[in-house]
């Protein structure tokens, strides 16, 4: 008896008498995704500990196929990266799963075409992101370390590098070009919203390309062929984001006379 009336209780916290779910309830359920998603990460933490050294070959395979060698210059530094990859290989992972979570708890507020507009966003999200950094792995990282490898200059000077500059290196590119290929991603949301005018993207595109070349200077490493494997992708995303948003782009004007219209219909149907 005594258990039926605390579950009546607990129930009582959780749901409102309307059927819908309390500010208590919201916050319970908050906390319990929250943990998920950090039992995830822990879980990976300590998973990818056990294969990071598989994890480092991973990412210096391509400088090795460059004849470059690996040195680290304080005694701490090696354990150190071994660390640190975990720990971003266990974010990667507990990524996903966080963004289910959000949309999990979102889904009851969102109108269907809401939440599928939703779960598009999150996906195509997290799919040019791993195409951004599939990209950088693939194809700017090995040719920019073959490049700077194979620069003329006196004979003495060998290629020694850094574990530590080295996985900085690596990591960087991987964020830059894993953001900047959710270029169109972004163009889609502000085109829905009706700010990214397809006509205004078109005229101002000599510009778009100057702003690019200097963003591109400013994030990449002091090299013009960093800046140019991050400017040149960055203009065809440009030019592939004006082609979608001339597809997704919704003026403001027509939001507005929908609601008009809406509006004084209403009436008729009462």
């Amino acid at each position: 008896m005594a258990t039926n009336v605390k579950r009546k209780k607990k129930k009582a916290e959780v749901m409102a008498e309307d059927g819908s779910m309390t500010l208590t309830g919201h916050l319970k359920e908050l906390r319990n995704r929250l943990i998920i998603c950090a039992v995830v990460f822990v879980v990976g933490v300590i998973g990818f500990l056990a294969v990071s050294d598989k994890l480092i070959d991973l990412l210096t395979a391509m400088a090795r196929n460059a004849n470059y060698t690996f040195v680290f210059l304080a005694p701490q530094e090696k354990l150190m990266q071994y660390f640190r990859v975990s720990l971003i290989a266990a974010v990667v992972i507990t990524v996903p799963v966080a963004l289910y979570q959000i949309y999990a708890f979102a889904k009851p507020g969102l109108k269907r075409s809401e939440s599928f507009f939703f779960k598009l966003v999150l996906l195509l999200g997290l799919m040019l992101f791993c195409v951004g950094i599939l990209f950088a792995y693939k194809v700017t990282l090995p040719f920019m370390l073959n490049f700077l490898v194979t620069l003329e200059g006196t004979d003495y000077i060998t290629a020694s590098i850094s574990i530590e500059s080295y996985v900085n290196l690596c990591l960087t590119m991987f964020i830059i070009f894993g953001c900047v290929f959710e270029m169109p991603l972004i163009t889609i949301i502000l085109s829905k919203m009706g700010i990214a005018n397809p006509e205004i993207m078109k005229k101002g595109r000599g510009v778009a390309i100057v702003l690019i070349f200097l963003v591109a200077a400013i994030i990449t490493p002091p090299d013009i062929v960093s800046q140019c494997f991050v400017a040149v992708p960055m203009c065809l995303l440009y030019f592939i984001s004006i082609f979608l948003s001339g597809i997704f782009y919704k003026p403001k004007e027509d939001d507005d006379d929908e609601e008009d219209d809406e509006e004084e219909d209403e009436p008729d149907e009462e």
